[in-house]
């Protein structure tokens, strides 16, 4: 039996402490409050998932968590925020779609790359949808293509942001169908939508939570979804995949993201938390009553997703010439 000072018992017990301590900070996690950093200003579609997920993953651990929304520079400016916080859990990014696959091909001097990040989960999912202004004579993608190229150079198409799926399908679909849109991009669902429904902008590739309300009332008239199937909030819209054009498809996500220097034991708790959250009935219940769908992909899989998406969009991206200003 070694001594309480000799240096078997010493190094034994330093051993000791190391074996036990990632599993002690495993245990600890959220030891403080946890900030979701979300990329665009609050009240948008983004602030609507990081808000339900802070107050499920509150309920879930007993910890606190904040939304911080840090807009600017199409989430440039939140993912730099969370790279360079503390690699312990407590900052975690919600990104989009756009954000993470789409900028790093788009600005010439990102500066942060995707590597900085580990993908945890995809929390929510929904395709585009094409829809037309009530005085735009078409209500079917053939005869909507008829009467663009019968238009040319005259009619507009809004994307809510510039560099996104709804900017780049509509570039698509000129070079699908040689027509002669003209791209109008705004800052964000609110202003695209509200435009639309001025009849500013003819038609548009449009959020499906924004634009639902109003594809309901029949102020908004919709051709077509960006996904692969019909989706259960608008069963009566054929997707561009039925209706022959699965290169126009296209989802649009949010997901949680951890700086990638975050201890392995850390990220394993909070994606284990996340996918319990997912689980949740209420916690569906409650994005699904806002539009959403509520994927079970994450970690590998997720980052797999990210890895083709993120090739599908450069390519675009190199056939546009689009470039973004910092």
């Amino acid at each position: 039996m070694p001594s309480p000072h000799s240096p078997v018992r010493v190094l034994l017990l330093a051993l000791a402490a190391g074996l036990a301590a990632p599993q002690a900070f495993a245990q600890t996690w959220p030891s403080k409050p946890v900030t979701l950093v979300v990329g665009t200003p609050a009240g948008g579609a983004v602030d609507v998932y990081g808000r339900a997920l802070a107050d499920q993953l509150a309920k879930q651990t007993g910890g606190t968590f904040v939304v911080e929304n840090k807009g600017g520079a199409n989430g440039n400016l939140s993912a730099e925020q969370v790279r360079n916080a503390a690699a312990d859990g407590h900052t975690l990014w919600i990104s989009t779609q756009a954000m993470f696959t789409i900028n790093p091909s788009v600005y010439p001097a990102l500066r942060w790359k995707q590597s900085d990040f580990k993908p945890i989960a995809k929390g929510v999912e929904n395709p585009l949808v094409l829809v037309t202004h009530p005085s735009v004579p078409a209500r079917t993608l053939p005869d909507l293509v008829k009467w663009v190229a019968a238009n040319p150079g005259q009619v507009t198409y809004a994307s809510f942001s510039p560099g996104t799926p709804s900017h780049f399908l509509g570039f698509q679909l000129n070079e699908r169908f040689k027509l002669d849109m003209v791209h109008v991009p705004y800052k964000g669902s609110a202003p695209q939508i509200t435009d639309l429904l001025g009849g500013q902008v003819r038609l548009g590739f449009a959020q499906l939570q924004a634009a639902l309300p109003h594809v309901q009332s029949g102020k908004l008239h919709a051709i077509a979804v960006t996904s692969r199937e019909r989706t259960r909030f608008l069963p009566q819209v054929p997707s561009l995949a039925e209706l022959g054009y699965p290169d126009l498809g296209a989802t649009v996500w949010f997901g949680l993201m951890a700086p990638s220097a975050t201890p392995k034991a850390v990220v394993d708790q909070i994606q284990a938390a996340t996918v319990k959250a997912q689980a949740d009935a209420d916690y569906k219940a409650r994005l699904e009553a806002q539009g959403f769908d509520v994927p079970r992909e994450n970690g590998e899989a997720f980052a797999a997703t990210i890895a083709s998406e993120t090739a599908r969009w450069a390519q675009v991206v190199k056939a546009t010439g689009f470039k973004a200003n910092d």
